[in-house]
């Protein structure tokens, strides 16, 4: 299982990149292994104002349909719509081409809950 040690993890298994406010996130390593084949995805609209821990998206998968939480609280200001057509880059590389959106933050201590990599991988171990 790859694990990036630059992102942070949620314990939903969403994984997120900080540039100064705004947060790139998309589903982990784990989650689209867990998923199998996805095959659809509802993506947020940007300027779609999203609240920390509550779901904004949707993942279908093969084997089941999954909600995308919000790791922090904001605005959709970027959304992955070459996902539409390409659903499968959620699996094909879930920290590169299979990104989901960006928001802009409005509380960045928010990230400060998040897991590290460490943290991540463990909470992963747990789970199989």
């Amino acid at each position: 299982m790859n694990v990036p040690g630059e992102l942070r993890y949620s314990e939903d298994h969403e994984w997120t990149r900080a540039e100064g406010s705004q947060v790139s996130l998309g589903i982990t390593d784990y989650a689209q292994d867990a998923l199998g084949d996805v095959v659809y995805i509802e993506l947020p609209e940007v300027g779609t104002e999203v609240s920390c821990g509550d779901p904004f998206s949707e993942v279908e998968s093969t084997k089941s349909v999954s909600e995308i939480y919000a790791p922090v609280s904001g605005v959709v200001v970027e959304v992955n719509t070459d996902l539409i057509d390409h659903p499968e880059r959620l699996n094909e590389d879930p920290y590169g081409e299979g990104w989901i959106c960006v928001i802009e933050a409005s509380d960045l201590t928010e990230l400060d809950r998040l897991l590290d990599a460490s943290a991540y991988t463990d909470l992963t171990e747990i789970v199989d």
